[in-house]
């Protein structure tokens, strides 16, 4: 797997889109010239998330600014009650694929104890 000093930004947004499609992992809408994707953080970088290919999606801009440093269980329930059809089993894959990279190389301590808690709360929706 590359980290973040081997990837530039586009290139880690193309990856993810190519990785889990082209649309919005929170709306669902597709990408397109009036829909710009930008990668969104799972564990967003203020609560120790790293700026890893396996802990970036690719999400709209509105979503991704919208969602702000909330958490992912909590997005989840905010989009549904919007009436939006996020895409639960990419982000739930998603993070199982992080939580094994992280114990794969270590580190990461404020990011292990919130990728756990969210899968876990993903697991009652």
């Amino acid at each position: 797997m590359q980290t973040i000093a081997q990837v530039s930004r586009e290139e880690r947004l193309r990856i993810a889109i190519e990785r889990d499609g082209a649309t919005c992992v929170w709306c669902s809408r597709p990408f397109g010239e009036l829909l710009t994707p930008t990668t969104e953080h799972l564990v967003p970088r203020v609560k120790g998330g790293p700026s890893w290919l396996e802990n970036e999606l690719a999400a709209c801009r509105r979503c991704n600014r919208e969602r702000g440093h909330r958490s992912v269980a909590e997005w989840v329930q905010e989009c549904r009650g919007r009436g939006w059809h996020p895409d639960v089993a990419r982000v739930r894959r998603a993070l199982a694929a992080l939580e094994r990279v992280v114990a794969e190389r270590g580190g990461q301590r404020r990011a292990r104890p919130y990728i756990d808690h969210q899968r876990r709360r993903l697991a009652r929706l």
